[in-house]
């Protein structure tokens, strides 16, 4: 892919039952979820109406036997899988899957960062850009949102391994820390925080942009899933939710603000 080196280029649903989340996101965020291929891994593309999002892949029995649990994950562009992988090694993360290659897609890898949060490493062999991510695209992810244990160890190490720089932070409410803003080859393309209770769930969060976000919250209510903040507005007159789907994934809608 032509993304520059340390961007976002694809989101992956993690399933335990695709058929029920292509129900539920699809009138949440208006996707076009694919139906389950008739042979071969179940691994449906998500449409958004203006190019794919990502995919969702069935959580096996053997892969929640091995740790994996339902979650939404992203990727990374990288010039080199294999080298990037023992640069994360290197700085204090983990491999969990080492780097295997997809004929016509691309070579990847599993890694977690020194906090053990997830997220995959990719060169694809696509001569086109993903635009999976993009701020302001109807269904796309338009935020990414980092959780963590060690905020300041986590900045360091994506700087380190992606070149992500912070120039800008917001003072959180109370005692809790910055919100801390994070640039991708000179983008804006989500920010860190730090947790701010051991039940809040660490890891990437992911805001997905949709045109109604009343009838989003609605659709989640309806479709088994929970509202767990929101909606209200955020910095630059968008709207948000942080909501579960009905296999308890957290995810996040983000839509433009109520006309004055």
């Amino acid at each position: 892919m032509t993304n520059a080196y340390g961007t976002p280029i694809w989101y992956e649903l993690v399933s335990p039952d695709p058929g029920a989340s292509r129900t539920f996101y699809d009138k949440v965020l208006g996707w076009e979820i694919d139906v389950e291929s008739p042979a071969g891994m179940d691994y449906r593309m998500i449409a958004t109406g203006n190019g794919n999002v990502g995919g969702v892949m069935r959580l096996t029995d053997e892969m929640a036997t091995g740790g994996a649990t339902p979650k939404w994950l992203f990727y990374i562009g990288v010039e080199d899988v294999d080298a990037t992988a023992a640069a994360i090694t290197a700085a204090g993360g983990t491999v969990l899957m080492p780097a295997w290659t997809i004929p016509g897609i691309g070579r990847l890898a599993l890694v977690a960062d020194p906090q053990g949060i997830p997220f995959y490493i990719m060169r694809g062999d696509s001569d086109e850009a993903s635009t999976a991510f993009d701020g302001a695209g109807i269904g796309k992810c338009a935020w990414n949102e980092l959780v963590t244990s060690d905020q300041a160890s986590a900045n360091a190490f994506y700087a380190k391994l992606f070149g992500w720089t912070y120039p800008d932070k917001m003072t959180m409410p109370g005692d809790s820390g910055d919100y801390v803003f994070v640039h991708a080859d000179g983008g804006e393309i989500g920010a860190t925080m730090q947790r701010q209770s051991p039940e809040q769930p660490l890891g990437w969060q992911f805001y997905f942009r949709a045109l109604d976000l009343e009838a989003s919250a609605a659709a989640v209510r309806d479709g088994g899933g929970a509202v767990l903040m929101g909606p209200h507005e955020v910095p630059g007159g968008d709207r948000i939710i942080v909501a579960t789907d009905p296999h308890g994934v957290v995810f996040g809608v983000v839509a433009a603000g109520a006309p004055a």
